[in-house]
C-alpha cells in the first residue's frame, strides 16, 4: 500500500524512492509485523482467555504437559494477522506471487482456525474430522498448484526441479510437477502442524527457515546477485522477500509470548498456514529442496510419527502387542521423556535449525 501511494511522489522528491527498494520495503515489513505482534499480543491472549479458548492436553502426552492444561491457544491468529498487516503495508499488492500468499495465508489460517474452534469452542476432542481437514489442504494445494502451471511461460521452466549441490542439474517433472507441488503444500502444512508440540519449538524453526527462503528469494530477486551466483533471476522474488520478512518479524514477536513458559500456544491457525506458505514460496522460487534441507527439523518429525505408526501396527499384527520404536511421537516428546527440559529440546532444535539453513545456503555456491 505504501509503495502505491508514496513511491508516485518520488518525481517531487527523491525522498520517496526508497520505496522501489526491497531491502527497505522488507525491513519496514520486519518491523511492523514485529511490533504489532508486541503490542496486540497482551489483549489479544486476555481475549482468548476471556473466551475459554484455551488448550486441553491429550492423554497421550507426556505428564509434564498436564500443567498446560488451560493457557490460551489459537495465537496463530495474531501471527497470521501480523503478517498480513505487514505485508499489506509494504508489498506491491498487485504482484502475482503476493496474491498467491494472500490466499494461501487466508485459506489455510481459516481452515486451522475452524479446527481449533471445534476444539476450543464447541469442544469436539478431535476437532476438524481429519479427513475433512485433509481435503482442505489438498484443495488450496491444487488451486495454487493449477494458478502456478498455467500462469508460467514455458520460458519460466516452472517445472524444472533444481537440485542443490550439483551445478546446473535439474530434473523435468513435466506434468507430475502437479501432484508433487500438491503433496509439497500439504505434507508442508501437516508437518508444521505436528512440530507444534513444546513451547517455543514451531515458531523458532519456522522463522529459521524463514530466513533461509528469504535470503534465497533476495539472491534470486537480484539480477545481479543471482547472476553472480550462477541462480535463476526471478522476477516476483523481491516481493516474496518483503512478504518473508512480514512472517519473519511476526514469529520473532509471537516468541515473545510463546517461549517457555508458554502465555499462550500457536495453535493449528498458526501451524497449518506456516507450514503450507513455507511450501509455497519454495515453489514460487523453485527451491523445493532447498526448503526440505533447511526445514529437515519438519521432516524428521514428521517421519518419526509415520514410523511409529507404522511399526505399532506391524508388530501388533506379528506378535499380538504392539510396540514402539520411540518412547512418544513426533520425536520431541520422545526426548522429553527421556528426562530433559523442555527448553534444552527446544534450544537443541534451534542450533540444528541453524546449521541445517547454513549447509542449504552453502549449496549455492556449489551450482
Amino acid at each position: 500500500m505504501l509503495y502505491h501511494l508514496l513511491y508516485p511522489l518520488a518525481d517531487y522528491s527523491i525522498v520517496f524512492n526508497v520505496f522501489r527498494y526491497v531491502t527497505f520495503r522488507s525491513i519496514g515489513a520486519f518491523i511492523t509485523a514485529l511490533i504489532f505482534t508486541l503490542l496486540f499480543g497482551p489483549p489479544f491472549i486476555r481475549m482468548l482467555k476471556r473466551k475459554a479458548a484455551v488448550e486441553s492436553i491429550d492423554e497421550d502426552m507426556p505428564e509434564k504437559h498436564r500443567i498446560k492444561a488451560g493457557t490460551p491457544t489459537m495465537g496463530g491468529l495474531i501471527i497470521l494477522v501480523a503478517l498480513l498487516v505487514a505485508s499489506l503495508f509494504w508489498n506491491i499488492l498487485t504482484n502475482s506471487a503476493i496474491l498467491m500468499m494472500y490466499l494461501s495465508t487466508l485459506w489455510l489460517g481459516i481452515l486451522g482456525f475452524l479446527d481449533d474452534y471445534l476444539k476450543n469452542f464447541v469442544k469436539a476432542k478431535k476437532g476438524l474430522i481429519p479427513k475433512y481437514k485433509l481435503w482442505g489442504q489438498i484443495s488450496i494445494a491444487l488451486i495454487l498448484t493449477l494458478a502456478i502451471y498455467y500462469s508460467s511461460s514455458p520460458a519460466d521452466q516452472i517445472t524444472n526441479l533444481q537440485i542443490p549441490f550439483f551445478k546446473n542439474l535439474i530434473l523435468p517433472l513435466g506434468w507430475l510437477f502437479i501432484p508433487f507441488v500438491m503433496f509439497m503444500i500439504t505434507g508442508s502444512s501437516n508437518a508444521v502442524n505436528l512440530t507444534d508440540g513444546l513451547d517455543g519449538l514451531a515458531a523458532g524453526t519456522l522463522a529459521f527457515s524463514a530466513l533461509g527462503l528469504g535470503i534465497m528469494s533476495y539472491l534470486k530477486g537480484n539480477f545481479i546477485a543471482a547472476d553472480y551466483l550462477n541462480l535463476e533471476y526471478i522476477y516476483n522474488a523481491g516481493e516474496l522477500t518483503v512478504f518473508i520478512s512480514g512472517m519473519m518479524g511476526a514469529l520473532i514477536g509471537f516468541l515473545w509470548y510463546n517461549s517457555y513458559p508458554a502465555q499462550v500456544f500457536m495453535g493449528d491457525t498458526g501451524s497449518l498456514a506456516l507450514g503450507g506458505i513455507l511450501a509455497v514460496i519454495s515453489v514460487l522460487l523453485k527451491e523445493q529442496i532447498f526448503l526440505v534441507i533447511i526445514g529437515m527439523i519438519f521432516v524428521m518429525e514428521t517421519f518419526s510419527v509415520i514410523i511409529q505408526r507404522y511399526w505399532f501396527k506391524y508388530t501388533k499384527k506379528k506378535f499380538g502387542a504392539g510396540r514402539r520404536i520411540f518412547l512418544c511421537a513426533p520425536i520431541h516428546h520422545h526426548y522429553e521423556l527421556k528426562g530433559i527440559h523442555e527448553t534444552k529440546i527446544v534450544i537443541r532444535f534451534y542450533i540444528v535449525a541453524i546449521l541445517l539453513v547454513a549447509i542449504g545456503l552453502s549449496t549455492i555456491k556449489l551450482r
